[in-house]
């Protein structure tokens, strides 16, 4: 074993049973556990924070499955080198086995959708078991085709106990830090540095180690900080607070406080957060948390992604922050969201019912005569442009799923569906 490997390295599981944490992946009942036993290796999608063992279990799998293992990382291979990896995959899983090549890509997401694409046949023909890991939420980052091949499976950041473990496992089983007297008398600061990331623990661990000129090593908070230079746990950009400040963000949005939004705002333009990922988190909070209350605030997020999309930063701070601003300090509803959510269960509840013969479309002269869209009243030609008619299928007709949020521009459009539908909806 080299000394100069780091102890994230020297630490890395081989197998199932020496792996820590997602045990609702890797647990007696895991579904990948299940995936194992069966020899039956779908291919997934690992998605989580950095350091929770995605490249470790791609391994794992591959070995305790007796798979041929390709790895490629998306920062530096393109489509001729994922090409040649098929090729050579194609090859190595032969015509009388069943099990073929594993093909693992790190950080998926930073791959084009042409470099994604080059993947879709290898798949859907079985040339190789794709295994992606993504810190970005696959369902921006990967591309439909690619995604509706894979099964995604969630890995969560380390709890406290987790990376106990892992702190332990060092002292005991490492070569050379076993060979020291160490001794941990608190964790909290060296836990708080980690944010999660089990391979950022071992290592900033195996540096404070490393720290001591003497065998005996005693760990305290105090010695952890003094020891690390930077002990603010800034914002990272992949790591578990990417989740929790973007989340912060946007409650600070939709709870009217510009300054707490431009506060969290600032957390992640200065960890170096993807421009257009906050843009697009700005985009969804005007339709989601402001819509119908302000219209305007659709047009200026997406005016916004637009232009933080050919800029970038430094300038794009200054867009972000009045896009940030503006919609903090617009009017409130979720409406339409709401209307969605319920239209959605209530489809899922009444099955594919069947389009009323009055609203059907009538392009070929059987349909005519069937009867499609014989009783439709054609809006334009009634005063106000409007005519009563039934828009629902007639298992579900006068409900109402649309129920507009008590603001000045939505309490316009209660009175102009109160004055059309009158008592219909019950606006």
């Amino acid at each position: 074993m080299n000394v100069n490997e780091p102890l994230a390295e020297r630490l890395r599981p081989k197998t199932l049973k020496d792996y820590v944490s997602q045990t609702h992946l890797v647990g007696e009942n895991g579904a990948l556990t299940q995936h194992i036993k069966q020899g039956l290796i779908p291919s997934m999608i690992f998605w989580g924070p950095p350091g929770t063992g995605k490249t470790t279990l791609a391994n794992i799998i591959a070995t305790e499955s007796g798979r041929p293992f390709y790895t490629l990382s998306a920062i530096n291979s393109g489509v001729k080198d994922i090409r040649d990896v098929i090729d050579k995959a194609k090859q190595s899983g032969g015509l009388f086995t069943t099990k073929n090549p594993i093909l693992f890509i790190d950080e998926i997401h930073r791959f084009s959708k042409s470099q994604q694409d080059s993947l879709l046949q290898a798949v859907e023909k079985g040339w190789i078991t794709l295994i992606g890991a993504t810190t970005e939420n696959p369902s921006f980052e990967v591309i439909s085709a690619l995604l509706s091949r894979c099964q995604v499976y969630i890995l969560n950041a380390f709890n406290k106990n987790d990376l106990e473990t892992l702190l332990n496992r060092a002292i005991e089983s490492d070569e050379f830090l076993s060979k020291k007297s160490i001794k941990l008398k608190e964790t909290t600061a060296l836990l708080k540095l980690s944010g999660g990331d089990g391979r950022k623990l071992l290592n900033i661990f195996e540096l404070i180690v490393n720290s001591y000129n003497s065998e005996t090593v005693e760990i305290t908070d105090e010695a952890v900080l003094q020891r690390i230079q930077n002990n603010t746990v800034r914002y990272d950009k992949t790591g578990e607070q990417h989740y929790d400040i973007i989340s912060a963000f946007i409650k600070a949005i939709r709870g009217s406080d510009p300054n707490g939004a431009v506060y969290w705002l600032a957390r992640m333009i200065e960890g170096g957060e993807d421009v257009k990922f906050i843009a697009r988190r700005l985009l969804i909070a005007a339709s989601e948390d402001i819509g119908n209350a302000n219209p305007t605030a659709l047009v200026i997020a997406n005016n916004t992604f637009q232009a933080v999309s050919t800029i970038g930063y430094p300038e794009s701070r200054i867009i972000l922050s009045q896009c940030a601003t503006y919609l903090a300090c617009s009017p409130k509803s979720n409406a339409a969201y709401a209307a969605i959510g319920m239209a959605q269960q209530l489809v899922k509840q009444t099955g594919d019912l069947s389009v009323p013969l009055e609203i059907r479309n009538a392009p070929t002269k059987l349909m005519k005569e069937l009867g499609y869209g014989s009783d439709y009243k054609y809006a334009h030609n009634y005063e106000n442009n409007f005519a009563p008619q039934e828009f629902l299928p007639n298992e579900i007709k006068n409900t109402k799923l649309y129920d507009p949020g008590n603001n000045a521009r939505e309490n316009a459009h209660r009175e102009f569906l109160k004055n059309r539908w009158k008592d219909k909806y019950g606006y």
